[in-house]
């Protein structure tokens, strides 16, 4: 009886411990997520604010400051419900996003290209961070890593959400940024696509990732990863 109780306190604890590593875990990978998407939306809003339109300022949201770029659904309310799920499962996964930055094509100087230019600053500052942070994770001295074990993970965590962003974001498929870019080029008489995919988009993406129909998202977040670490 003795070893049997024994068994379930080292049970329990391993799995309290589990518990607290997921916690730990899934806090900081929301956290990296939420300042990895306000970067992504001011960057936005500066070069929007860069082109001559100043809507994103007069909304307050050229900003580091979170608060100003939470959404209650998706900066709150999802993140929780699924950490309630990974401590059930076992397993989670991480999906938020902020409030996007207001933007005024109209004001934009360069007419022609202003849309491309903000659209693709979004992605293009996650793939800096990446960058960056890649490089630290590739020339900083292995002695570190092997020392601090938690280091090696948080840069690669950093460094895979900013590469998952940057390549997420340039799907052509609305409400994602790749679609103003399809938009921008598309000539007027596929104004009937662009009316689909504006009705449709948002539910089309979802049956991609549901079914897995974005299997190449991660080979290529795979070879960016390496490209830039080389790990």
């Amino acid at each position: 009886m003795f070893l049997n109780g024994a068994g379930c306190v080292i049970i329990n604890l391993l799995f309290i411990e589990m518990e607290i590593i997921t916690i730990i875990t899934f806090i900081f990978v929301l956290v990296v997520l939420l300042f990895s998407i306000v970067i992504h939306e001011l960057a936005h809003g500066s070069v929007a604010y860069s082109l001559g339109d100043p809507t994103a300022k007069y909304a307050g949201r050229l900003t580091l400051n979170p608060l100003k770029h939470l959404d209650p659904i998706g900066s709150v309310f999802l993140p929780i419900v699924l950490l309630l799920l990974a401590l059930k499962t076992g397993s989670w996964i991480v999906i938020g996003w902020a409030k996007p930055v207001p933007v005024n094509p109209y004001n934009f100087k360069d007419k022609k290209y202003g849309d491309i230019k903000v659209s693709l600053a979004g992605p293009a500052s996650n793939l800096l961070l990446a960058v960056f942070f890649g490089l630290i994770l590739r020339f900083m001295p292995q002695e570190i890593f092997i020392n601090n074990q938690g280091i090696l993970l948080a840069l690669s965590y950093i460094v895979s959400i900013n590469i998952w962003l940057a390549i997420f974001n340039l799907i052509p498929i609305p409400p994602l940024d790749g679609s103003w870019v399809l938009f921008s080029f598309l000539p007027q008489r596929f104004q009937n696509i662009k009316v689909f995919l504006r009705q449709y988009g948002f539910a089309i993406l979802m049956f991609l990732i549901i079914f897995g129909g974005l299997r190449w998202f991660w080979v290529i977040s795979d070879f960016l990863f390496y490209l830039i670490t080389g790990f």
